[in-house]
């Protein structure tokens, strides 16, 4: 068992059959193997009580780091570019960014070139078809300040061999409404490529359209929300049928203060197994568990 409820459940098991085990199954820590009750008839009950609680000792670290590995999931900055190393509050980020400043991924000078046409932070240029409307552009950079910014997207974040990051995300389910809105406010915008993560003509040290391509309206490339929010960042992002508020999609719009991210990256790792249900408990009553098995067992 490698999450945290199967560490604390095994644990549990072996200090109620505490007696059971200082009398006949001490285990070999170099073969693996169970001692049977002859072979220990000559060590003293002292002893035993020794050997068991070394071993019940080290069951309490596994527990403890399937703890943090499950919270490191569930707040984690990814390995790319621009995001800080770890997760934590910024004294102040830039106009749309800002509803992740109590917890961030990024700093507040990204967030500020998340909001320049043609910024450091990519060297990518909106308007590669033409000025790009205010109301279409602001869910670009909404998409930026949710990519830079938010740390609780490790459940789907994978490894990846590129030169200018380690990692990347893959599979977002995000909210209908944050794809409707974002293909509705953009359809007749113009673009000339379907994934914008490749295959721009960058000679010139930014994105312009390849050759034999030609500018159309967004609703001509991507006929659906669907197509753009999967196909824009080649499946960063996974359209879905969840509205906002059901606990099974993320947002990339929501109030500052208000961030209803984390309940749903927690939901999405227990189904991928990634933490325990016992993680839900929050850090604070794990630990707490393990403090009164502790007092119990050496009590």
């Amino acid at each position: 068992m490698n999450t945290l409820g199967g560490g604390i459940t095994f644990f549990l098991l072996r200090c109620c059959k505490r007696d059971q085990y200082i009398r006949g199954f001490i285990g070999n820590s170099r073969h693996g193997a169970l001692v049977t009750k002859e072979t220990t008839q000559g060590s003293s009950k002292a002893n035993l009580e020794t050997i068991y609680k070394r071993e019940m000792l080290g069951l309490v670290l596994l527990a403890m780091v399937s703890m943090a590995t499950g919270e490191d999931v569930l707040n984690m900055c990814m390995d790319a570019k621009h995001h800080k190393v770890h997760p934590g509050p910024e004294g102040d980020l830039y106009q749309q960014c800002a509803p992740w400043k109590n917890n961030a991924c990024c700093t507040a000078n990204t967030t500020s070139e998340a909001h320049n046409d043609q910024s450091y932070l990519y060297n990518f240029n909106w308007n590669h078809c033409g000025m790009m409307t205010d109301k279409c552009k602001k869910h670009f950079i909404q998409d930026t300040c949710f990519y830079e910014c938010s740390p609780n997207l490790g459940p789907w974040i994978q490894k990846v061999d590129q030169s200018w990051r380690r990692e990347r995300i893959l599979y977002v389910p995000l909210c209908k409404e944050d794809c409707s809105a974002w293909w509705e406010d953009c359809k007749d915008d113009y673009t000339c490529k379907e994934n914008w993560h490749k295959g721009w003509d960058w000679s010139t040290g930014i994105n312009r359209c390849p050759a034999n391509t030609h500018c159309q309206k967004f609703s001509d490339v991507f006929p659906t929300a669907q197509s753009l929010c999967e196909k824009i960042w080649s499946d960063s992002y996974k359209y879905t049928t969840h509205i906002r508020g059901s606990g099974h999609c993320l947002q990339m719009w929501f109030e500052y203060g208000k961030n209803p991210n984390p309940e749903v990256a927690q939901y999405y790792a227990i189904q991928m197994g990634l933490v325990g249900k016992a993680s839900s408990l929050g850090r604070p009553a794990a630990l707490l568990l393990l403090t009164v098995v502790l007092s119990l067992l050496f009590s």
